[in-house]
């Protein structure tokens, strides 16, 4: 996915920009940047962070950038932030969000402003590059920035920094958090509400959906008011969220200790102990030990020493082995033990089965899961969560698939309905309508269908038992409307 953050200040701000990039970097792996704006102009840095953490690639810029002003970024795709040179002066950007009409906007680019773009390995356009050349085709950057987030299919949550301030923007529909901290003679920008807090900031305003303002050391001033219609990701509470930080006013750990406790209402198993998948399904864990009365205990710990982050490397079967390389058994908590495991969700399947089986080896009677979310059964459209091409790589979509008689090569990331059926090789190919209204069958936790692909899950990963938490109390532990909440990977609704 990425972060972002950035800090205008009366004095030098490259400590506060340095660590407030840094907590940013559960939601990257890949690289990281800086760019300041000071005596000099602006300076910037970029470097891959895929073998060592920000701090570490980044300890040399710190000492030697100087300036008042700046922007940053954790990515997990594009090199940024980008400076660039147009009529509207030269400024520095970094982005946090998803291109899905990126081609025609290229075209687009093309045909109206007569442009180039520099390639990047594998030929591929940098999306921040693009989104720099929309917002130069108007008059003024707030219009620029308007404009752009308007014309990209997905979302895009903006950090641009002038040599007078900076611009802050929240996505249109606001799938992105962006919230602005303040201390004596600074404002800082973020997207955890939590990485400003050590520094001296105190929250003072969320964006909301669509807000532009812009930002001095002197204050704050809104250049487009926030829209009425929202849906921020769910999946940020649930998972990608760091548990310190908050959005739209709900804590990430509260939010988790709610999907346990109602989790556990709804169960009726009786373990010996219920363990969480470190470190997000901790708290659900917690949850549900607190509502059931059954002790929570850590039956395996991870090695942080070595590994202290989640995403790394990059390559999905080194992930893998990687995820069971740091946890480390707990012989006198597993032996002998019936465990009720909790994860924050099943996607692909692999790691959470090979824990299983780790566990068993171990010597656990019973593994019972449950995920702390519905099965996911649609690649996300709107933000970088995922490496995935395909939604067979979902082990729902999978299972579905199989049960169905479908063509399992046949649904890749972003399927536009009505568009032509790709090819079969294994099975019948079922229109688009017919599609939708079949996952929507196995989405209903009250349907027959999603019993039977549940049992098929918990067949395929060897668990003792499986159940996972549904959507409505899910959503219900977030505790805002509804309506406001993206659930689209898990039952295919904008």
């Amino acid at each position: 996915m990425g972060g972002i953050f950035g800090v205008v200040s009366k004095q030098e701000c490259v400590f506060d920009l340095f660590f407030g990039i840094d907590y940013h970097s559960h939601l990257g792996t890949r690289r990281g940047g800086m760019a300041v704006w000071g005596p000099n102009g602006f300076n910037r840095s970029i470097h891959n962070i895929e073998n060592s953490p920000f701090r570490t690639k980044f300890d040399r810029d710190f000492s030697e950038m100087k300036g008042n002003l700046g922007i940053g970024c954790i990515s997990d795709l594009e090199p940024q932030p980008l400076l660039v040179r147009s009529h509207l002066g030269t400024y520095a950007i970094t982005t946090v969000g998803k291109i899905n009409n990126k081609e025609e906007l290229i075209k687009s680019v093309f045909e109206r402003e007569n442009l180039h773009f520099l390639e990047m390995s594998g030929g591929t356009i940098n999306s921040v590059e693009l989104v720099a050349a929309l917002i130069n085709r108007e008059d003024s950057i707030t219009a620029g920035i308007k404009h752009a987030q308007d014309v990209i299919k997905g979302s895009m949550t903006i950090l641009l920094l002038t040599s007078e301030g900076l611009y802050a923007a929240r996505d249109r529909l606001g799938r992105t958090p962006l919230v602005i901290g303040k201390k004596k003679d600074a404002y800082c920008a973020s997207f955890e509400s939590f990485a400003y807090l050590n520094l001296g900031y105190k929250s003072f305003k969320e964006l909301g959906p669509g807000e532009i303002v812009f930002i001095t050391p002197d204050g704050v001033e809104v250049k487009n008011p926030p829209g009425n219609e929202m849906k921020i990701c769910t999946f940020l509470w649930v998972y990608y969220g760091y548990p310190t930080s908050s959005y739209e006013g709900v804590s990430v750990e509260q939010m988790r200790y709610a999907c346990g406790e109602k989790m556990a209402k709804r169960d009726n198993v009786t373990p010996d102990i219920v363990a969480g998948v470190p470190d997000s399904g901790t708290p659900h864990a917690i949850g549900y030990a607190n509502a059931s009365g059954i002790p929570f205990a850590r039956p395996f710990i991870k090695y942080t020493p070595t590994w202290p982050r989640s995403f790394m490397p990059t390559n999905q079967s080194q992930r893998n082995l990687i995820a069971k390389m740091k946890l480390i058994p707990v012989d006198a908590l597993i032996k002998n033990k019936k465990l009720l495991l909790i994860d924050d969700s099943i996607v692909r399947g692999t790691q959470l089965g090979e824990t299983t089986q780790f566990l068993y080896e171990s010597g656990a009677k019973e593994v019972h899961v449950r995920p702390a979310c519905p099965p996911i059964m649609y690649g996300c459209k709107y933000l970088n969560f995922s490496r995935s091409t395909s939604e067979m790589d979902l082990i729902a979509r999978r299972v579905i698939a199989k049960r169905e008689g479908w063509d399992n090569e046949g649904y890749s990331v972003g399927t536009i309905p009505g568009a032509a059926a790709p090819a079969c090789h294994c099975g019948r190919v079922p229109d688009s309508g017919e599609q939708s209204k079949v996952l929507a069958e196995y989405a209903d936790p009250d349907d027959p269908k999603y019993s039977a692909m549940v049992e098929d899950i918990r067949e395929n990963l060897n668990f003792t038992s499986l159940s996972f938490n549904r959507l409505d109390d899910m959503c219900d532990a977030v505790g805002i409307d509804r309506c406001k909440l993206c659930t689209y990977c898990w039952n295919g609704r904008e």
